[in-house]
């Protein structure tokens, strides 16, 4: 029986680092050209960890076509790239080609998932597949869930991973969630990073970009040097990816106590402090308002009034990621990118 090749997934969201906060705010562009060369990166770091075949999908802006273009060069080939294969997707331009991508690569059997993007895009990709790691690289706005590194260092890390030679409990991190359930609805949505309640009727833009809008917000995590909702509880109650609980504030632009912060790149907004607490594990909550919208990771996505009201439940049962700073660690501890006079990299051989 012959063996199965090596293969992880690269999900680039075409998207993602190009929405509206592009003009209301200052927040840079990532460019299709910018996400080519972060790929690049990820292949030649995977091609060096042991990695055979790489899964993309296709795209309508030429993300993967350069990414093809470019597998046929001479730094390809030096940098022993795995092989590419591309899945022909029915392209919508929304986050269901990111869905269907992603469980296409779960039916593939791969063994990691790059992913880029923003905290939305890394929601639809774990809501897809399950227990299947996630290697996170930020190309979106304001991203908190997916940590701002080099892709050659993430790719070793999730290579070395992939490859076996890193134990899962020293290269994975289980993450914490948000579970926003609606009984009358049936629903339960889920947010990686933070769930925030507005007094804004409709869903509209989706992004919330004044901080009167906000009337409440709940964090999984949040980091005082985040930018966006979560940097409300960041800069004000921070708590830490490892820890078990998150975080709560209630929110009143009446409120004598006032917090300066960046919603958006560019963007800073005072909001009214009236309440700051742990959320604990397990715990139900009901919101402050009768009705409003909510925002997941960040854009708006639910409607709700006094017939239907939400409630808000920290999770541990959140998505796996590979934790880059770790893994890397491991590997220098156990010289794991030790290389013999033999491989093509030696300086020695490259000194010929």
């Amino acid at each position: 029986m012959s063996r199965l090749p090596l293969t992880v997934g690269i999900i680039a969201n075409p998207a993602s680092g190009r929405d509206v906060r592009r003009l209301t705010a200052n927040a840079g562009l990532f460019s299709s050209t910018d996400k080519v060369s972060v790929i690049q990166r990820l292949l030649a770091a995977f091609g060096a960890t042991g990695v055979e075949r790489v899964l993309m999908p296709t795209d309508m802006t030429g993300i993967a076509a350069a990414v093809l273009k470019n597998s046929h060069g001479r730094q390809a080939r030096d940098s022993h790239w795995p092989t590419l294969e591309f899945l022909d997707l029915t392209l919508r331009q929304s986050v269901a080609d990111t869905r269907q991508a992603a469980r296409w690569m779960a039916e593939r059997g791969v063994s990691l998932i790059a992913v880029l993007g923003g905290d939305g895009t890394h929601k639809a990709v774990a809501a897809e597949v399950g227990d299947i790691p996630l290697l996170t690289l930020s190309t979106g706005t304001n991203n908190a869930f997916p940590e701002l590194r080099e892709a050659t260092s993430a790719g070793l890390a999730g290579g070395l991973f992939a490859s076996g030679r890193i134990p899962p409990e020293i290269a994975l991190r289980r993450n914490k969630r948000l579970l926003v359930r609606i009984p009358s609805r049936d629903l339960c949505e889920v947010a990686l990073v933070d769930v925030a309640v507005s007094s804004l009727p409709f869903i509209g833009a989706r992004a919330i970009s004044r901080g009167i809008d906000l009337a409440e917000v709940f964090v999984t995590f949040a980091e005082p040097q985040s930018i966006g909702i979560s940097a409300l509880c960041g800069l004000w109650f921070p708590v830490s990816r490892q820890a078990p609980n998150g975080a709560w504030m209630r929110l009143d632009p009446q409120s004598p106590e006032a917090l300066l912060v960046p919603l958006a790149p560019g963007l800073l907004q005072g909001c009214g402090v009236l309440a700051a607490a742990s959320l604990e594990p397990g715990v139900a909550h009901r919101l402050c308002l009768s009705s409003g919208t909510l925002a997941l990771d960040g854009e708006r996505e639910i409607e709700f009034n006094a017939d239907d009201l939400p409630t808000v439940t920290l999770d541990s049962g959140g998505p796996l990621s590979i934790d880059v700073n770790a893994a890397l660690a491991y590997a220098a501890q156990e010289r794991l990118l030790a290389i013999g006079r033999e491989h093509p990299q030696h300086p020695l051989n490259l000194a010929l």
